[in-house]
């Protein structure tokens, strides 16, 4: 029997229709079901973003085209040599090929080489820091929650402290767009991280370590707010540990910064005295979680909670009084786990009224206090 290639025969040709018509339609279907969208990362809202990106997008065609040249290989060497009834005799072998091999070699070894040279470029780019960057702020991530301490320009002053980690809370971490933003991370207990799914970065939380990175989100993105989390498992309420990043104009992010330091500078109301009160309310924090979601108490009378904190000591809570629209009425003490302490609060008038834990800002830890 003649060991030369045969022919390809009409059953070849329909098995390579086939195989075409269907990898058509599956590319087809994909797209149709918004499959190819979960093959990239979401579109990037930061300059460091971008670049990142680009990488990325840069590495998956290299990918694509090389897995797309191994299979068409693959799926073409088993129909062009499909063994037919009767051929019991195998093919010439090719037992060495030098151009083969040095294609092979020096091909994969051009493309790692480009590859770790942009690879190189994207990460020192992006991990550069300015050394005069044009806002400061220090992130410190704590057992279960994010506060932000807005620096002056040495990098150390506290201008002041938002320690509401979400926008829908009345907080978040408000940066002006088109500006290089150097944030510092800390952590006084466990490794935490740092990452907002559209800025396509995360880096670390650790424990007696400032890790420093800038950011720049684009002007387009002026009045959007970007979620985020921490994404280090760092305890049991690791889940409720989210914050939110608030893009601002340049004007309205100077508007907000002078009215965060006015506040701060404020002289604190007078506490109420110790005197007698109509009332006082138990609520317990445990799991992070208090055990009341609604409180009711006379208007214009003085009244108390007594507060129990029964999770461990390592996680503190609080109980704070603020309006429906945020403003807020009694900032308290924190106390740590395992501990109880009883506040003590001025009369109110007549409303609705909103308890929180500054500490742990979210719907497990909010309640409704109704004043008649």
């Amino acid at each position: 029997m003649s060991s030369s290639p045969r022919k390809r025969s009409a059953s070849d040709v329909i098995l390579i229709a086939i195989l075409v018509i269907s990898m058509a339609a599956l590319v087809v279907g994909a797209l149709a079901n918004g499959f190819w969208d979960v093959m990239f990362p979401p579109e990037a809202v930061t300059r460091q973003g971008r670049e990142i990106r680009s990488l990325y997008d840069i590495v998956f065609w290299i990918a694509v085209v090389i897995f797309v040249v191994v299979e068409g290989l693959i799926v073409y060497s088993v129909i062009r040599y499909w063994r037919k009834p009767g051929q019991d005799e195998l093919p010439v072998q090719t037992h060495g090929h030098n151009l083969l091999e040095i294609v092979w070699t020096v091909v994969p070894t051009l493309i790692v080489g480009y590859l770790f040279v942009i690879s190189f470029q994207t990460l020192t780019s992006i991990d550069a820091v300015a050394k005069s960057p044009d806002i400061h702020i220090r992130a410190v991530a704590q057992q279960f929650r994010w506060t932000y301490d807005y620096l002056a320009e040495d990098g150390v002053t506290v201008l002041f402290t938002e320690e509401v980690a979400t926008a829908d809370l009345g907080g978040g971490m408000h940066v002006p767009v088109g500006a290089n933003v150097q944030l510092q991370l800390t952590s006084p207990d466990v490794i935490h991280a740092f990452y907002v799914p559209k800025f396509l970065f995360k880096r670390d939380v650790v424990p007696g370590i400032t890790n420093v990175f800038d950011f720049t989100i684009d002007p387009v993105e002026a009045g959007q707010t970007f979620g985020g989390q921490c994404a280090e498992l760092c305890g049991t309420g690791h889940r409720v540990m989210l914050l939110d990043v608030v893009a601002m104009t340049p004007d309205d992010y100077e508007a907000w910064k002078a009215a965060k330091i006015e506040q701060a500078n404020a002289t604190p109301p007078p506490k109420p005295s110790d005197g007698p009160v109509s009332a006082t309310l138990e609520l317990t924090a445990k799991d992070i979680k208090y055990d009341v979601k609604s409180l009711e108490v006379v208007a214009d009378q003085p009244f108390a909670i007594h507060f129990t904190n029964a999770d461990p000591a390592s996680v503190p809570h609080d109980v704070d009084l603020r309006t429906g629209d945020g403003t807020v009425v009694s900032d308290e003490a924190t106390i740590d786990g395992g501990t109880d302490t009883t506040y003590t609060f001025a009369g109110l008038a007549a409303g609705t009224y909103t308890y929180i834990c500054s500490v742990h800002p979210f719907p497990d830890m909010t309640g409704t206090l109704t004043v008649k």
